[in-house]
């Protein structure tokens, strides 16, 4: 794939009103991504914004998974959840990486051809390892997420830090693509990236450990130019409520399922909503209304008709 194929996708988006696109990456897997990004699509769909999701892990398929099952849990049960229209990759049959890059490329670009324009948000979630799809979702991206564990395990793929000093020494290869990828989107259409670190799975605890690496963390973001913000702590819920295609965001007390609302749901609720905010998305009154709109007609939709009684005196 050449620097031209690359760049066309967005340099055609650009010619009109495009979406805003959110990418989901860290080349490390078990980090939440696929958690980070669900919640955020639900989170705009409740918010009444027409929200497009691209899965590229083509082996794992979590987000595209999460998704079908949100799907087959509102049939089953005749719950009206709120869906993205959905796009998913598979694994390519062809033996020739050439053909392989040429067939995954062509089927992006019709995804994104197909939903820039008619869309707010585009919400992609990425392998955790380095591909070609990978490169060019990051070069697209209006917003990146990275979501990350409060661990220097983790901490490995941005940067390196001295074993005495716990002092950033160097940059890792995600950083460098990360890099690479704000350099191209400039060159396209003069957009900036905004970069946000979200640190996932923290302890309730502060501890000397976790005070080193958000000092690393902060230290890095200062070379790299990306925020730092905390995100999703280890719940359980995040864990019961997959199967079932449910968020933190959805208003449990009204399904029949077996996972109540608690207190840790409430906490996690919170953690989404506050996780949005600073993510800092180009949320304007458009979406506001279109909610408005829609919960009028589910009120409508669930208040019985009423009909004169004609037999009345």
């Amino acid at each position: 794939m050449g620097r031209h194929d690359l760049y066309c996708v967005k340099d055609r988006a650009n010619k009109k009103k495009s979406a805003h696109v959110i990418v989901c990456g860290n080349e490390k897997g078990g980090s939440g991504k696929t958690t980070t990004s669900m919640h955020i699509v639900v989170s705009l769909l409740k918010a009444g914004f027409k929200v497009a999701t691209i899965d590229l892990d083509a082996r794992q398929q979590s987000l595209t998974r999460y998704i079908q099952n949100r799907k087959n849990w509102a049939f089953i049960h005749g719950f009206d959840l709120e869906l993205p229209n959905h796009f998913r990759f598979d694994l390519s049959r062809v033996d020739s990486n050439t053909e392989a890059q040429s067939s995954d490329y062509s089927s992006f670009e019709r995804a994104i051809c197909e939903v820039e324009h008619d869309h707010d948000f585009v919400v992609m979630d990425t392998p955790g390892s380095n591909s070609h799809l990978m490169r060019l979702a990051h070069s697209m991206a209006d917003t990146l997420i990275t979501p990350m564990n409060d661990s220097f395990v983790d901490f490995d793929v941005l940067g390196r830090v001295d074993p005495n000093s716990l002092e950033v020494s160097d940059i890792s290869h995600y950083a460098v693509m990360v890099r690479e990828a704000r350099r191209q989107r400039r060159a396209v259409d003069n957009g900036l990236l905004d970069w946000i670190v979200v640190r996932n799975r923290m302890s309730t605890l502060n501890s000397r450990n976790q005070m080193n690496l958000l000092g690393a963390a902060r230290e890095l973001s200062l070379q790299l130019g990306f925020r730092i913000a905390d995100g999703i702590s280890e719940r359980v819920i995040f864990r019961e409520y997959f199967p079932m295609g449910l968020t933190a965001l959805d208003d449990v007390s009204n399904l029949n399922i077996p996972c109540r609302k608690t207190s840790s749901h409430m906490a996690a609720c919170l953690e989404v909503e506050k996780l949005i905010k600073i993510l800092r998305l180009p949320i304007d009154q458009r979406g506001i209304q279109r909610a408005q709109a829609r919960q009028s007609w589910l009120e409508r939709k669930a208040k019985p008709l009423e009909m004169p009684d004609i037999f009345a005196d």
